[in-house]
């Protein structure tokens, strides 16, 4: 007797799999992803360390994290790749390239295999967390084995509740992004329907979140066409003349039933 299948949990790369893997499209997304988490990784650079020698908080990771879950690994990897890099060569740092790139490249592997595996049985906010404990703690052994230091071991449990912290507002950060940005931004890079899209990434609550989508977009249908309408009318009542151009005033029925 054979057991039945499982579901496994569907992810966009297993939607796009039969496409070109860098479309016009998917190249102009993925370039503002990376551009935006550049961005973000340089403001961050500004900002003194937390608690710890070359702590932070690590947001530019909201978009690679965005990345695996609305592109796929494979864009994820590039996009660690050309962030930490550019990022390395704006801010004059290149020493932490390899420290950065290492780190980045296993939180997106780890990232990748818990969202292809288990999610949506963990959350969004659950992968995050994974990735960001996993991302300090290789930066911080790959630092340890490079400089030969190994007594930085010892910081390994705060980089860890460091990384748990950072995890919980990165993933809240991306499930918001899910949640609200409209959806045909992403399915149309991916050539896809915002249902199918849904159900790809399951966002919770996807059925009731594309049926708000839809709602909203019937009303604001609505109200546009409503407004246009309106304008029509004004338009023609200001253009219609109420009155002679002598100034006198056209018979109304009463007068001339008068």
């Amino acid at each position: 007797m054979t057991k039945p299948k499982t579901k496994k949990a569907k992810t966009m790369t297993r939607l796009t799999t039969k496409r070109k893997i860098f479309p016009a499209k998917r190249l102009a997304m993925l370039s503002v992803l990376c551009a935006m988490g550049l961005i973000m990784f340089m403001v961050e650079s500004l900002f003194p360390p937390l608690f710890l020698p070359g702590a932070k908080m690590g947001l530019s990771n909201i978009f690679s994290l965005l990345t695996v879950f609305v592109l796929g690994p494979l864009d994820a990897v590039v996009l660690v790749l050309v962030r930490t890099t550019l990022g390395s060569v704006f801010t004059g740092n290149l020493s932490t390239l390899m420290y950065s790139m290492s780190a980045g490249l296993v939180s997106v592997a780890v990232s990748s295999l818990l969202v292809e595996f288990l999610y949506p049985r963990v959350s969004v906010v659950a992968v995050s967390v994974v990735s960001a404990v996993m991302h300090n703690l290789t930066q911080n052994v790959v630092f340890c084995l490079i400089s030969n230091t190994p007594q930085m071991f010892s910081y390994m449990p705060w980089l860890a509740l460091l990384g748990v912290v950072a995890g919980i507002i990165v993933g809240f950060a991306v499930w918001f992004i899910l949640r609200t940005l409209p959806l045909k931004t992403f399915a149309s890079v991916l050539g896809a329907t915002e249902k199918d899209f849904l159900n790809a990434v399951e966002v919770e609550g996807s059925d009731a979140l594309l049926q708000q989508k839809k709602a909203e977009s019937a009303t604001e249908d609505t109200a546009t066409s409503q407004t246009e309408l309106a304008a029509e009318v004004a338009t023609e009542s200001a253009t219609s003349p109420s009155a002679e151009p002598n100034g006198t005033t056209e018979p109304s029925v009463a007068d001339e039933r008068k």
